[in-house]
């Protein structure tokens, strides 16, 4: 267990990090994306995905990709592609709990719409949990692992990086959070992504890592 001693301030990203990847919330965001490109590109459903996959490995999303490609109204691709059921979405009264037990304050830090990273949260029970949520709207739609996105979102809450401790499941989007002092925490498997020495440590669950520190731990 990495040392989280002189954490007080922690910081979550939301999608496939605070709900298991199993529960498939993201697979349905992204089948409207997929069909969004198709639409707004003119690519044949395969090529779209081969498309979105590119935009993500080389802007952080598939909208900054567009954005910077194609002509398109971003916030409607955000209402269009997160306008999904949350259904499959469990409520996790015992992650509540817990993260209302960590030392400092709780905030989210996702690439996600606000009003879904809202709905989402709700859905879960944890909402109440958090003091802030930084969703893509307030980077002005940079979005993560843009170093600009991580200064903003610091600058929003008013914390010392190197007090804080950011829980991710995309490998590279800790990369900036590590560069910035922060712990790193990679929850899952890094979706087959190279992995690295920013990454303090590897946790399967997220719930399970947080109910292994202690308060000596982790005040």
């Amino acid at each position: 267990m990495i040392d989280l001693s002189h954490v007080n301030a922690w910081v979550f990203d939301m999608d496939d990090t605070l709900y298991p990847r199993e529960q498939g919330l993201m697979s349905l965001v992204q089948a409207r994306i997929n069909a969004y490109v198709v639409e707004a590109v003119g690519l044949a459903p395969q090529e779209a995905r081969i498309l979105q996959r590119q935009f993500l490995d080389e802007h952080g999303t598939t909208l900054a990709g567009l954005m910077a490609n194609y002509t398109i109204d971003p916030e409607d691709f955000l209402n269009v592609v997160h306008d999904v059921p949350l259904d499959g979405v469990e409520p996790n009264p015992r992650l509540a709990e817990r993260l209302k037990t960590l030392p400092g304050r709780c905030f989210v830090f996702t690439n996600g719409a606000r009003d879904y990273a809202h709905r989402v949260l709700e859905r879960i029970g944890v909402a109440d949990c958090f003091e802030g949520v930084f969703a893509i709207e307030d980077g002005d739609l940079t979005p993560k692992p843009a170093p600009s996105a991580f200064r903003r979102m610091i600058e929003r809450f008013d914390f010392e990086p190197r007090c804080a401790a950011f829980f991710e499941d995309t490998p590279k989007n800790l990369e900036p959070a590590k560069a910035l002092g922060m712990a790193t925490v990679l929850i899952g498997d890094g979706h087959g992504k190279p992995l690295g020495d920013h990454i303090d440590r590897i946790a399967p669950d997220l719930l399970d890592f947080l109910n292994a520190l202690t308060f000596k731990d982790a005040a």
